[in-house]
């Protein structure tokens, strides 16, 4: 391995661990996760005393009352907020840790990498279904909900990775993904794009992901096995294949796992099977649909015959 272990000095250990303990802490009780998230923040961005001034009923200027009010989640909203299939109790706790989430990114701490990556990695516990030990979460990775991602042991996400978990996103151990990657977990109908489906989407014990390469919602990426630099996976890669291009094929076994692996020539190697991993979902009854693009786009009909 070529990394090299890197330590704070004391005083700085001391306090980010008394700050650590301390979030986990409150996040960990019964306290209004809406009231702890805006009070981590208010200090985070240095702003505790124009805060106190806005509290206590003293003048500030729409600008700044505008950002005051920015650090409570409940007067934000999130894309995600917009879907129509959410667990609506689920997502009341995810937003707000995902707010702190994406809102801690926003800060100079963000770039102090064993700060940040200590404090992502205490918040994943509590943002994602199941968050593995000694995780490393790197700057800029967004998720959908955050509660449909499991995670497991000695995972690193490299910056500005997109995890989809609109349906459910499985990350195996020592998993590796790299630099602006998007993993996805629902789909487009081709014809009607506000039709969507959700699918389960996996990623196996110690596969690589790489660089700005990204597999669609519902296909399986085997362990051990490697998605080139900007790939495009539309089917499963098996285990220990290396898989390159748009779309994403097998191009090579890793060396010295040929005897244990899918030959590349076998049949259905590549295989999309989207249908195998489909995530069901339910609406009520009374749900009013609201569709964004507010379009009446239907296919032309056949051309007539000429007998006709």
């Amino acid at each position: 391995m070529t990394k090299r272990h890197v330590s704070l000095p004391e005083d700085a250990e001391a306090g980010l661990e008394e700050f650590l303990d301390e979030v986990d802490r409150r996040l960990s009780s019964d306290e209004d996760t809406c009231s702890v998230v805006e009070d981590v923040l208010v200090d985070l961005h240095g702003d505790r005393d124009a805060y106190e001034r806005w509290q206590a009923g003293g003048d500030v200027s729409p600008a700044e009352r505008v950002r005051l009010q920015g650090y409570d989640p409940c007067n934000s909203t999130l894309e995600s907020e917009y879907y129509a299939e959410k667990d609506e109790e689920k997502f009341r706790e995810s937003k707000h840790l995902q707010w702190l989430w994406r809102q801690f990114d926003a800060t100079p701490m963000a770039d102090n990498v064993e700060f940040a990556l200590r404090f992502r990695r205490m918040l994943g516990d509590h943002l994602f279904a199941e968050c593995g030990d000694n995780c490393r979460f790197f700057k800029g990775i967004s998720v959908t909900y955050g509660h449909n991602v499991e995670i497991g042991d000695n995972v690193v996400i490299h910056d500005d990775v997109h995890l989809d978990d609109r349906g459910k996103l499985t990350i195996g151990d020592r998993v590796s993904i790299s630099d602006g990657a998007h993993l996805y977990s629902h789909d487009h109908d081709l014809v009607d794009q506000t039709a969507v489906e959700n699918f389960h989407t996996i990623v196996g014990d110690d596969a690589r992901v790489t660089y700005d390469a990204m597999v669609r919602a519902g296909c399986r990426v085997g362990e051990n096995a490697v998605v080139g630099a900007r790939a495009v996976v539309q089917g499963d890669v098996p285990d220990h294949h290396v898989a390159v291009g748009m779309p994403a094929k097998s191009v090579k076994i890793k060396p010295g796992w040929e005897e244990v692996a899918t030959p590349l020539d076998a049949d259905g190697v590549n295989a999309n099977r989207q249908d195998e991993r489909r995530v069901e979902r339910d609406l009520p009854d009374e749900f009013e649909l609201f569709d964004e693009f507010q379009r009446d786009r239907e296919p032309p009909a056949p051309p007539r015959s000429r007998d006709e």
